[in-house]
This record gives structure tokens, C-alpha cells and sequence, in this order.
């Protein structure tokens, strides 16, 4: 968590400093191709900012869930998820069967 939170701090001062390297003349006739490469540079930047505080999330829930002992329970079977798949995706709420849809889930 605390290594997702510092890639988080890092990203958003790369996308600080390129808003400072920007400038105040925001006139379109004097955007130059570094001006077009810096724009999709932060683009690219604030894309990553977004999907990590998604993953900031998707942690801070996780650890939820194992505070109320439902870590590593499908949402959708109610079965253990296995341990290898938790492994490769710590928050991971579904079992790999359930995630494929393979499993229909419950019908009330």
C-alpha cells in the first residue's frame, strides 16, 4: 500500500512540474511539437495517476475485507479464491471461474 501511495505521490509531481514547464502563453498559433509531446506526456501521466489511485482503492478495500474476515471469498460463489490468484491480484474479489463467467451468478 505504501509503495502504491508513493508511485502515487510520484506521478502527480511529474504532472506539477510539467504544468510548470508549460508557461503562460497558451496562444494555439505558438504550440510547437515539444509543446504537443509535453501535452500527451502529462496525458500519459495523469492516465497512470488515475488507474493508481484506482489501485489505491481496490487495495483499501481489500484490506476491509480482511478486517471483516471476507478476504479471499468470491462475491460471486461464495467459494475460496485461490491463493495463486490472490497472489497475482491481492484484491481480487472474484474466483478466476467466476471472472471468466464460467460461473452464473446467483439469481434471486
Amino acid at each position: 500500500m505504501e509503495a502504491a501511495k508513493k508511485e502515487l505521490a510520484y506521478l502527480q509531481g511529474l504532472i506539477t512540474r510539467k504544468d510548470d514547464m508549460g508557461g503562460d502563453n497558451d496562444d494555439a498559433r505558438y504550440m510547437t511539437m515539444e509543446d504537443g509531446t509535453m501535452s500527451m506526456e502529462k496525458e500519459q501521466l495523469s492516465q497512470m495517476a488515475s488507474r493508481q489511485i484506482t489501485y489505491i482503492d481496490h487495495l483499501e478495500k481489500a484490506i476491509m475485507r480482511i478486517e471483516s474476515k471476507t478476504y479471499g471469498i468470491c462475491r460471486v460463489t461464495g467459494k475460496l479464491i485461490d491463493k495463486a490468484r490472490l497472489r497475482a491480484v491481492p484484491h481480487a474479489t472474484l474466483s478466476l471461474e467466476a471472472k471468466l463467467g464460467l460461473v452464473k451468478p446467483p439469481t434471486e
